[in-house]
């Protein structure tokens, strides 16, 4: 398990959005990793989305996936060393957005690399709140110099 400070360590996403706050698997072998991220009513992107009505945006949720990608590719490299990689969005295939995210759930979130080539990564992910699926997404990753 990774705290907030580990994983800011792994990926360059600094407040306010760094946008995970635990890391609770990583599985290497089967290129899996499962994060959290407690969602609080003091969150930024609440004082515009929406006022009296605050649900987490919809982008918001899939970028938390995507850093719990990046610490996944993080570790597959093996740590730090000279030049640590990261993953740029370069496609979007497919996102389901199926129930709003509230202040006071936790999102969980969980991505699989489905296949790499090279530089290349294609993965999945999910985000569930109370064992329930709120998205579901499929995208494109390019492995980038920090």
């Amino acid at each position: 398990m990774l705290d907030t400070l580990e994983i800011m360590k792994r990926i360059p996403h600094r407040y306010p959005f760094l946008l995970v706050d635990r890391i609770l698997e990583i599985d290497l072998e089967n290129q899996k990793i499962k994060g959290l991220k407690n969602v609080t009513v003091n969150e930024e992107y609440f004082n515009g989305h929406f006022p009296g009505h605050p649900i987490v945006p919809g982008v918001i949720i899939v970028e938390g996936i995507a850093q719990c990608l990046g610490v996944l590719v993080f570790e597959q490299q093996g740590g730090e060393g000279e030049n640590p990689k990261v993953p740029y969005f370069a496609a979007i295939e497919s996102v389901k957005f199926k129930s709003p995210v509230r202040p006071g759930d936790q999102i969980i979130y969980e991505a699989q690399i489905e296949k790499q080539k090279r530089n290349i990564v294609k993965a999945n992910g999910t985000a569930t709140v109370d064992g329930k699926v709120v998205a579901e997404v499929k995208f494109t990753f390019s492995i980038m110099d920090k």
